[in-house]
């Protein structure tokens, strides 16, 4: 049986949410979630995780290209503790370095400049932020 994980893309407006199956290694993106100074609504991560009971979350670490941290990754290490502490589920943290770029050089594939809004960007890159989660753990 495989598992089923939710990723988050760490944003301070917006974060970011995808889906996915071990089995198939594929991710969806889902609506992402508001937030104000990287605080999103909680009654609203929580029902996400109501409805998909995730095995496991995944939150992508913002690191700098060399690999160093930034103050946004301790930012996205807190909220990776904040989802574990409040829900209870295991929490992994992966790097997220190309994520962004490789998200929105996928949606102007697919749909061109009209296709890049923000909130499906950060779908997006949560879905790759999974699927090399899935890449990594096969």
């Amino acid at each position: 049986m495989g598992i089923c994980a939710l990723a988050f893309d760490f944003g301070t407006k917006s974060i970011g949410c995808a889906v996915g199956q071990s089995i198939t290694g594929t991710a969806q993106a889902l609506p992402a979630f508001k937030a104000q100074n990287g605080i999103p609504n909680w009654d609203s991560i929580e029902k996400c995780l109501k409805e998909w009971k995730p095995d496991i979350l995944v939150v992508g670490l913002p690191l700098n290209m060399d690999g160093t941290e930034q103050e946004f990754t301790l930012r996205a290490r807190k909220f990776a503790n904040r989802l574990h502490g409040r829900f209870g589920v295991k929490v992994e943290l992966q790097d997220e370095r190309l994520t962004t770029t490789e998200a929105r050089t996928e949606i102007f594939q697919r749909g061109g400049y009209k296709a890049l809004n923000k909130s499906k960007v950060d779908g997006i890159s949560a879905a790759l932020i999974l699927e090399s989660w899935f890449e990594r753990h096969s």
